[in-house]
């Protein structure tokens, strides 16, 4: 089992620069900062998206961890199962839910959230119990 470290002053940086990033997508472009609705206009039909802004959105999240790297000298460390067959499914199940739920999480917790919305409420709701059931079964009912 892989133990994650907590780092308070690096989460408290890390969400206060997704809250700026929030309010700025929507003052300046009037626009959710919901990362599958900004995939989603990349796709055609291109009427009434912006697919330069959601390029350069996409490019911003690549640039990140690059950037952070380059300005403290620490590597950036993301974990992931090796097992393609495992991830394959967990993307096509995120897929589905996103659909489902009619965003995702950064679009209904952060920015849905903060409009005090109650669909964006009662969908974060749920993808905070379907995390939590999922990590439970995977690592004590399935030992991964």
């Amino acid at each position: 089992m892989t133990i994650t470290q907590f780092t308070p002053l690096d989460a408290t940086i890390g969400g206060g620069l997704i809250g700026v990033a929030a309010v700025m997508l929507i003052a300046c472009n009037g626009r959710i900062a919901g990362i599958s609705g900004i995939l989603g206009r990349l796709f055609p039909p291109y009427a009434h998206s912006d697919p330069l802004g959601a390029v350069c959105f996409v490019l911003g999240l690549i640039a990140a961890p690059l950037l952070y790297t380059a300005v403290t000298g620490d590597p950036f460390a993301q974990t992931v199962s090796s097992d393609a067959s495992l991830m394959a499914i967990a993307g096509l199940l995120v897929g589905y839910g996103t659909t489902l739920g009619g965003g995702c999480t950064s679009g209904h917790g952060v920015c849905g959230i903060a409009r005090l919305s109650p669909r964006s409420i009662a969908a974060t709701c749920i993808f905070m119990a379907t995390a939590f059931i999922t990590v439970f079964v995977m690592r004590h009912l399935m030992g991964s």
